[in-house]
């Protein structure tokens, strides 16, 4: 019997409209669109403004497009994965919301929770689910509205973060393409250099926890950069070791988007050219989930049917992970 793998067949996006400048948080905070550029490498991000709006709507807008690109009915999706930091709210599941939303009535639909390790973690799960034979048609959407967390007045961090949402189709495949092998880490003692310290069952909301400003996402920048830099370089190394893949051989590196010093340290500490190294960051800057998908989503019309390709990713929690896969369909005319 032939093995099945899990092939993406097609790619949806959705940005917000609003682009936030460098030059608009300078007014914002005491900093310049020279300092970002040079430290994160981000000219602007989108900014989900709209009253009412949330992290869904961004989600089911992404949804659509990939199920009109692909052809394929809202009720052929079995299930559905939302690998989002940043749900509606905490109850119900931000995916059933998008479930309902996008006509999935056939799909049934759970969130995932890894920061911006989210997407690698959702698409390591649902090919699991295509090769268990079980589902023909899963979506794995990364999708998160990072503006809802991020404290405008803390300089560290708002220049950081935007808004957005892609989401990939998967199906099964016989030939030699897909995912073909993941692996995925965390490391729990990294959980205070990265984090939203108040709002769980630790800290509920007070009006303390409101005063101090611990609703906002927090890090401890050297310790995240010198973590994320080495844990990546050296488990996107140890996938391609394993699978005897080399600097030629490997088509496109496809990095967390978090900061233009970590994706360019990380592509120097694996000895891969700039040129194959994926980058939108200076357009979206850091939308957690949704940064890796929306690389592949950016780059699409690039990939050939057997490109390797090399997924890794850096969050919270410490969590880290990686994904080789063998792109499955050429760029449509």
């Amino acid at each position: 019997m032939d093995k099945i793998r899990a092939a993406i067949t097609g790619i949806g996006a959705f940005l917000p409209e609003y682009r936030l400048t460098n030059e608009e948080i300078s007014q914002l905070v005491e900093t310049s669109d020279e300092w970002i550029m040079q430290r994160i490498g981000i000219k602007e991000r989108r900014i989900l403004k709209e009253e009412g709006l949330a992290t869904s709507d961004m989600g089911v807008a992404a949804i659509k497009q990939l199920l009109e690109k692909t052809g394929t009915k809202p009720e052929e999706i079995e299930l559905l994965i939302c690998a989002t930091m940043t749900p509606d709210s905490p109850l119900p599941a931000t995916a059933n919301i998008i479930n309902f939303k996008a006509g999935l009535t056939n799909a049934w639909s759970f969130d995932l929770t890894a920061a911006c390790s989210g997407f690698v973690y959702g698409l390591t799960t649902g090919a699991k689910f295509i090769e268990s034979g079980q589902y023909k048609k899963v979506i794995v959407l990364g999708a998160d509205m990072m503006s809802s967390v991020v404290n405008y007045k803390d300089r560290a961090t708002c220049p950081l973060f935007g808004d957005g949402a892609a989401a990939v189709l998967l199906e099964p495949t016989t030939e030699d393409l897909g995912v073909i092998d993941h692996i995925n880490r965390v490391d729990g003692a990294g959980a205070q250099f990265l984090q939203i310290k108040s709002g769980g069952s630790l800290k509920p909301a007070s009006y303390e926890t409101i005063d101090n400003d611990e609703h906002f996402i927090f890090q401890e920048g050297q310790t995240v950069f010198k973590t994320a830099v080495s844990n990546m370089a050296d488990i996107a190394s140890e996938m391609m070791q394993k699978h005897q893949i080399s600097g030629d051989d490997l088509a496109w590196l496809v990095p967390h988007q978090a900061n233009m010093r970590i994706i360019d340290a990380v592509g120097r500490r694996m000895g891969i050219d700039k040129e194959k190294v994926m980058v939108n960051i200076q357009m979206y800057g850091n939308t957690t989930a949704a940064t890796i998908p929306l690389c592949l989503y950016d780059y699409e019309s690039q990939l050939k049917k057997g490109d390797n390709i090399i997924l890794v990713a850096f969050g919270a929690g410490f969590t880290w992970g990686t994904i080789y896969l063998k792109w499955a369909y050429d760029p449509k005319e």
